[in-house]
């Protein structure tokens, strides 16, 4: 007897997105087989960074499109607007009792969920998003949460069911709409209604607020007392943490073995996390006031004769001694360190290219992948997109990292996908022989990338006005004013012609990008002041990778471009499909010839993101004004926009809008560049002894960390200078607010040490 072909596994995206999509909802790619947004990278399924994107605005037709060409994608529906009531309780009469529950006090919803039966969820939509708490078995799944609507339940193994209407047949605007003052009392009613077993572990339904005239310092011996009174036999995590910030808040470091103890009484405990946790800790409204009200909600009659308050001091000694020495030794207001640009992945385009350039690699470097991408496309789209302002996608990257840590892998990449897709064209050569010859590649090539390796050799030559050759240092200067023009017309050098042979080239709207890589202490030695205060390094984004050298990735060998990608790429460089009119409109660089590139709008987040840059930009120039670092900053702005117009047209090419998103990933990535740019300048570009000595000391204070260096190890570690000239440049750095001295308590007497003043995190 023949057995029944087993019916191949279901795409839920290609059968309901569109639709889904043309009644409004936010849709999700979900990775089969499980309830978490993935996308299809390399053929095969990963996890998608950045899926709350589209909680904040409409899915698109185009992304609903290519998500369904992935295999077997399942559908999920990002909350924001959207609103799921998620009752994940296994009791029917329970589960039943909570659905009326919120039908009466919500709305009667036309959607209602099942996944696992009888747990259920229903769907509202929200007056204004909000962010939705959670406290299990019940939870607000709201403003950055998604849910799974339609695919295969990965433990029933049955498709998720929807009893009576579903997504498919009730458009987004035709749901009930909630507040969160009515999903929040909604939860509140609810918690009241499961029985104890069922309710969720905590010590407060809700944060409770520290008596105004309760102290944040308390005594250890009021702090052990009261957390003796605190149960942690199973307690969930955000009452953890909240005993633990009290804890510190009253008694600082001293409390660290006190928690330690208490949270050992759980079987959950795990001392290393305890431990780090307790590190990461810091209260600033929170600390005894807290701790005593819990503690006194639970049977706690303290003493008498306890001291409770930290502050009042007693037997001639404080009891928060150890803490109050630490806080006035602190600085008042100390300056906020760089913090690291948390690297995520776009999607579109640019994160299919990205994804593909890593899981080829055998050294995957994620932040020079990013950074030939953006070069990449952006040459793709110029002369075809523009921002409001007209902005171009003319992009200058560099990105540093040692010699054999897999530099010149996405260079390779880049140069098969053009090939492959027929977009050779848009590649310029390895290297520039001159100025001239940049410029007629350029005219005969108006939206060029340029890939350069070694790039600080390169640019030692055309750096160098002193001592290289005038066809040398004229690169810098056209590269310098090809940056400006990509929204008008580049107008060539005029020569004496007396043949008629070397006529004027003028380049219309030209798009020049250039990707190039180099080892960090080549490209900084090559680097001199001058090119600094002209702008010529403004206009460059550096990237430096965050490890030299990765994993080797065991999996590379014979590769082949996807497909989609190829398609992508291709319909890029067609401008999305809005081609002009004429047979060379655009295809060349006659100033005669048409070119009309796409205006690419922004939303209102976005034009407030980069309003709100605006103003801290100017600010910081205003604080920066007669230093080096005025051109930086000032293209930042620029830059960034850029950015923000790349990643939006990687991700919708026919119809692409700059988003809110877009704008703040955009302005993060500019602007960490640009400062790890201007930290880097401070410690090795140099141009005299003098000020090489003054960064050479500055370098000592910096790598000691926010503790600073004590002034014995100053002197010891700066050998090269002598007391006299030590003096002056801890004077001169001081004066220009580079480094601080800072009093430290010690055992005996104060002691003065120095530390580095940080740069503004963005």
């Amino acid at each position: 007897m023949a057995t029944a072909p087993t019916p191949a596994p279901e795409n839920f995206m290609a059968r309901f997105g569109a639709r889904l999509v043309d009644n409004g909802y936010p849709v999700i790619p979900i990775w089969p087989g499980t309830k978490k947004p993935g996308r299809y990278l390399c053929n095969a399924w990963a996890d998608y960074p950045c899926w709350t994107r589209h909680c904040d605005r409409p899915t698109t037709v185009i992304e609903a499109e290519t998500w369904a060409s992935w295999p077997e994608a399942a559908i999920g529906l990002a909350c924001g607007g959207l609103v799921g009531i998620d009752i994940d309780v296994l009791d029917s009469d329970i589960a039943h009792q909570l659905e009326r529950l919120a039908r009466d006090m919500l709305g009667d919803t036309p959607l209602l969920r099942i996944g696992r039966a009888p747990k259920r969820l229903l769907v509202y939509r929200a007056e204004v998003p909000f962010s939705g708490p959670k406290r299990a078995p019940l939870e607000i799944l709201a403003q950055g949460r998604q849910f799974v609507a339609f695919a295969v339940h990965p433990d029933t193994g049955r498709p998720y069911d929807w009893p009576e209407d579903s997504p498919l047949t009730v458009a987004f605007e035709d749901l009930p709409v909630v507040t969160e003052d009515s999903a929040r009392a909604w939860l509140d009613a609810a918690i009241a209604l499961l029985p104890p077993a069922l309710r969720p572990a905590t010590l407060v339904s809700q944060p409770a607020a520290t008596p105004a005239t309760s102290p944040q310092r308390g005594t250890l011996a009021a702090v052990r007392s009261a957390l003796a009174h605190l149960p942690n036999a199973d307690l969930d995590y955000d009452s953890w943490v909240r005993v633990g910030m009290a804890v510190k808040g009253a008694v600082g470091e001293d409390g660290a073995s006190l928690f330690s103890a208490w949270s050992g009484l759980s079987a959950k405990d795990v001392p290393a996390t305890t431990a780090k946790a307790w590190t990461s800790f810091r209260p600033t409204i929170i600390g005894a006031g807290t701790l005593y009200h819990l503690a006194l909600e639970r049977g706690w009659q303290p003493d008498p004769t306890m001291v409770l308050d930290g502050t009042v001091p007693q037997d001639a000694v404080h009891p928060a001694a150890g803490l109050l020495a630490k806080l006035e030794a602190a600085p008042a207001d100390p300056v906020p360190p760089v913090q690291p640009f948390d690297l995520d992945i776009p999607d579109g385009v640019l994160g299919d290219m990205v994804g593909y350039m890593l899981a080829t690699a055998r050294r995957p470097q994620p932040e020079l992948s990013l950074g030939a991408s953006l070069c990449a496309i952006g040459a793709l789209m110029g002369r075809k997109y523009r921002t409001e302002s007209n902005l171009r996608s003319n992009l200058y990257i560099i990105a540093l990292a040692d010699s054999g840590s897999g530099k010149n892998h996405s260079r390779e990449i880049i140069n098969e996908l053009f090939f492959e897709a027929g977009l050779a064209q848009y590649l310029g050569g390895n290297k520039i022989a001159s100025g001239a010859g940049l410029l007629t590649a350029l005219h005969r090539q108006p939206a060029m990338l340029l890939q350069i390796d070694e790039f600080g050799m390169f640019l030692e030559g055309i750096a160098d006005r002193r001592r290289s050759p005038r066809h040398l240092t004229e690169i810098l200067d056209n590269m310098t004013e090809l940056f400006t023009s990509a929204g008008g017309v580049f107008l060539g050098a005029e020569y004496a012609n007396r043949d008629g042979k070397n006529e004027r080239r003028d380049i219309n709207q030209p798009c020049l990008c250039v990707y190039g890589t180099t080892a960090p202490t080549r490209f900084w030695n090559a680097l001199q002041s001058a090119n600094v205060v002209d702008g010529s390094l403004a206009r460059f984004i550096v990237l430096a990778t965050s490890n030299e050298y990765p994993d080797e990735n065991d999996g590379t060998g014979i590769r082949t471009a996807p497909a989609a990608l190829l398609e992508r790429l291709k319909l890029i460089a067609q401008g999305g499909g809005h081609a002009p009119a004429g047979n060379l409109a655009g295809l060349t660089a006659d100033p005669t010839t048409a070119v009309d590139p796409m205006v690419v709008p922004m939303d209102a987040q976005a034009k407030a993101a980069f309003r709100d840059l605006s103003v801290h930009i100017t600010e910081r120039l205003r604080e920066a004004r007669g230093t080096a670092f005025t051109p930086i900053l000032a293209r930042i702005g620029e830059n960034a926009a850029k950015v923000a117009l790349i990643r939006a047209v990687s991700i919708d090419p026919v119809a692409p809008v700059i988003r809110g998103d877009d704008a703040d990933w955009a302005i993060r990535f500019v602007g960490t560049c640009a400062d790890r740019t201007m930290g880097e300048i401070d410690r090795h570009v140099a141009d005299n002894d003098i000020e090489r000595s003054h960064k050479r000391l500055l370098e000592i204070v910096r790598s000691a960390g926010p503790t600073g260096i004590s002034k014995s190890d100053l002197i010891r570690r700066s050998q090269f200078l002598d007391r006299r000239q030590r003096d002056e440049v801890i004077a001169v750095l001081v004066e220009g607010g580079m480094i601080e001295p800072v009093m430290k308590a010690t055992a005996t007497k104060p002691a003065m040490r120095f530390r580095s003043i940080g740069r503004e995190a963005w």
